[in-house]
């Protein structure tokens, strides 16, 4: 069972309040709605379910679930070398490294010596790992808590983008929490060779981004 104080933590690090800059980032999405492959409730639905089931966020997540457990620098280091050689675009590459460093920056406010263990650059998912092992948060709480806050945040650019207001933002919001409690399950036994994507339309937008005449976001 999650402590209070620990689910503290958890909502404090991953709120969008957390200076991490997550807001500036869509991760490809953008690009699907300029394309219309996003344009309603559903089709964004779709799209956040699939990056759960197969594209970027589960492989985060295993990753992240690594993190937690190494305990050592050069297994964080190697565990961040996978992550970045596992991204599609130079812009995913900035988003998770950018908004890494800024969230262990940030994290220091609660001291631990694990911050001297972490890589530079250091990705997101390899931070939030290492840092809620570190201060001994629960795996699966972390896991439930990163996972849902990534998906707000791409919830949030929909709705602002497409847009497909707030009603049914929440409406996605909901309908994909059994989906977010089972890929947490899943990634927090899941071994690195059970990493692999096969959300190709995802790596293109997010490859294709950086070609739009106007962009709101930075990936």
């Amino acid at each position: 069972m999650t402590k209070a104080g620990d689910l503290q933590k958890l909502l404090t690090w991953l709120s969008p309040a957390f200076p991490v800059g997550a807001f500036a980032w869509s991760a490809g999405l953008e690009t699907a709605i300029v394309d219309a492959r996003i344009h309603d409730r559903a089709t964004t639905h779709d799209w956040i379910e699939a990056s759960l089931a197969h594209g970027g966020l589960r492989t985060d997540a295993i990753l992240l679930a690594h993190a937690h457990r190494s305990t050592n620098a050069a297994a964080l280091s190697e565990l961040a070398d996978l992550c970045l050689a596992l991204t599609p675009a130079r812009e995913r590459h900035d988003e998770t490294t950018i908004t890494g460093d800024a969230f262990a920056n940030a994290a220091r406010a609660w001291p631990s010596p694990v911050y001297a263990s972490l890589p530079q650059p250091c990705p997101y998912p390899i931070a939030v790992g290492a840092i809620a092992a570190a201060h001994g948060i629960d795996l699966a709480a972390t896991l439930v808590a990163f996972l849902t806050a990534i998906v707000h945040a791409q919830v949030s650019v929909a709705v602002r983008l497409v847009p497909i207001g707030q009603s049914d933002g929440l409406a996605i919001m909901a309908a994909l929490e059994p989906t977010i409690l089972a890929r947490a399950e899943l990634c927090q036994h899941a071994a690195l060779d059970d990493i692999g994507t096969i959300a190709y339309a995802a790596d293109i937008a997010q490859m294709r981004h950086e070609t739009l005449t106007t962009r709101i976001f930075r990936s």
